[in-house]
């Protein structure tokens, strides 16, 4: 870890002094007596979990709450109090002196504006340039946050952007007119480690060079503890514990603090006793090649060319034994996906072969198709897009159970029930649809209607990519748990190496449909040996006393 840079800070008074503010909605009190202050150059961390007001009192610093909002208390920018201020007064200041990166960047970028105009907007509304200026300064714009060719990237839409592209065009929206204060709210979730590392470098370099002060939201402390001078911590609505960078990390005071810095990935150790045996392999992958449509642009249609396919899965070779659990790691685009969803028969392989207990799965068909299915299931990545929104938790969960004809919809529903007491959810949320739940109760869901037909094997494909430290930690308790009570074999797909380092006995590298590297995780993650998989363990942001050390703690 480099360390949190040094703030660039100038003596008196602060850019961004927050005092003692409030927001009421309805009945609703979410934010309670917040004060904190940000002084030039700084970059300051707010942690917390989901629902703590981290986002909610950027917002208001942005006066971007809606208008049900009840706010008290006092928000100055560079001595200038915002309070009342109208919303042309509001449209000069943000984008010009303040700007903020949203979470998710795919729905806050226009899906119908080329990217190079939307970073152009800002530039014509505030500096008065041209369209043609402002579009040539766009280009610039994308090549200083290492977008590679930028004229041709400024001429894309957003669904032509991977997710980290599309993270760097919203920097360089709000970078264009060279504000002195950042926002920036959870601009690396769910985003690959390699990536990650690339945005909070190109973070402190504008830092480093243009003075930016920035306020960077995040419920990981490790990315926090790199970059950050100092940490600001929240739960409930409310500060609970503020100070040096270091002092939080390696001295919490606050008893959530010490739980959050204890639930960060890689401090504690999942793993299940478990031994390689020389028994034929449960599951067996051989010669895998998966073989996706290539687009085919205008030209191609006018002249009936055929564009050449491109190769998901190029030749991998895996094999996963009875009750072990096994990490599949890479980017995004590398194959993991692919690879789970060809091993439950979503995708068609061009060639090679995928066993299930000795047998070629391509060749089932009927009730023996039926019966993969039943053996091997999947929890995937958002439970939101994954779970039916018309149904309860119950009926989710019940579902499979009398569609398999394993019972009738009354006996269906009653096993339900006591899924939903093992995934460790009051009986109470099984009356509540989807949207009533949070991102961890729905996956709790997902893992509960996964584990209605017991399998034997189950795959989870980035299942806690996007959720609060916290939360990931109990969803991984409770997987180690479902482990060793049912004997599962699990695949673990993600691009979090801390927690696969805590979680897989053995561990498969992916890049570019192909595996570069396997084996185990003790010796994989802690001494690479491919040029790849060294980039991807460099790119970790880990907390002083992560777990290197294989220690099993689940004897």
């Amino acid at each position: 870890m480099n360390g949190p840079l040094a703030p660039s800070v100038m003596a008196g008074r602060p850019l961004l002094d927050i005092a003692d503010v409030s927001v009421t909605f309805g009945n609703t009190r979410v934010l309670k007596n917040v004060s904190f202050q940000i002084m030039p150059g700084e970059i300051v961390g707010i942690a917390g979990e989901s629902g703590s007001g981290k986002s909610t009192i950027c917002r208001a610093a942005m006066g971007l709450l809606p208008s049900t909002a009840e706010v008290t208390g006092e928000v100055c920018f560079d001595d200038q109090a915002l309070q009342g201020l109208g919303e042309a007064e509001w449209m000069k200041l943000r984008g010009r002196d303040m700007a903020m990166i949203f979470q998710n960047p795919a729905s806050h970028l226009n899906p119908l504006q080329k990217v190079g105009k939307q970073i152009a907007q800002p530039m014509i509304r505030h500096l008065g340039l041209s369209g043609s200026e402002a579009r040539e300064r766009a280009v610039k714009l994308l090549e200083d946050v290492g977008i590679r060719e930028p004229a041709m990237r400024a001429k894309s839409y957003p669904h032509e952007l991977s997710g980290g592209m599309k993270q760097r065009v919203m920097i360089a929206a709000a970078i264009s007119c060279a504000p002195r204060l950042l926002i920036a709210d959870e601009p690396t979730t769910a985003l690959d480690v390699t990536v990650q590392a690339k945005i909070l470098e190109l973070l402190k370099d504008l830092n480093r060079q243009r003075g930016l002060a920035i306020a960077l939201i995040s419920h990981d402390l490790g990315v926090l503890a790199d970059i950050c001078s100092r940490i600001i911590v929240m739960r409930h609505g409310q500060i609970v514990e503020q100070g040096e960078a270091g002092q939080i990390i390696d001295a919490p005071q606050h008893p959530y603090t010490r739980l959050l810095v204890d639930s960060q990935p890689g401090r504690k150790q999942f793993k299940a006793g478990w031994a390689q045996t020389e028994e034929t392999p449960l599951l067996q992958v051989e010669g895998l090649r998966v073989l996706f449509p290539a687009k085919r642009d205008i030209v191609d249609i006018f002249r009936n060319r055929k564009a050449m396919p491109f190769a998901a899965l190029d030749g991998v070779d895996l094999a996963v034994s009875a009750g072990e659990t096994v990490g599949i790691v890479g980017e995004s685009g590398s194959g993991k996906s692919t690879l789970a969803r060809t091993i439950i028969r979503q995708n068609r392989a061009a060639s090679g072969t995928v066993k299930l207990g000795g047998r070629p799965i391509e060749r089932l068909a009927g009730r023996e198709l039926l019966e993969l299915r039943r053996r091997v299931q999947m929890v995937f990545q958002n439970p939101y897009d994954s779970l039916n929104p018309r149904m309860t938790a119950l009926e989710t969960i019940a579902e499979p159970i009398w569609r398999h004809g394993m019972a009738d919809r009354r006996e269906a529903l009653n096993q339900a029930s006591k899924l939903l007491d093992m995934v460790e959810l009051p009986a109470a949320l099984g009356e509540r649809k989807p949207r009533q739940l949070s991102g961890g109760q729905c996956q709790r869901v997902g893992i509960a209607r996964a584990l209605a037909l017991q399998p034997q094997v189950l795959i989870a494909d980035e299942i806690t990519s996007a959720l609060d430290v916290t939360t990931q930690a109990q969803i991984l308790e409770l997987l180690a748990r479902l482990r060793r009570e049912r004997a599962l074999t699990l695949i673990y797909i993600s691009h979090d190496l801390s927690v696969v380092s805590s979680f897989c006995q053995r561990v498969y590298v992916f890049r570019s449909g192909r595996i570069v590297e396997q084996g185990a995780a003790a010796k994989v993650l802690t001494n690479p040996q491919e040029a790849y998989t060294q980039e991807l363990v460099a790119s970790l942001h880990r907390l002083p006393g992560h777990v290197v050390e294989r220690e099993n703690i689940e004897r």
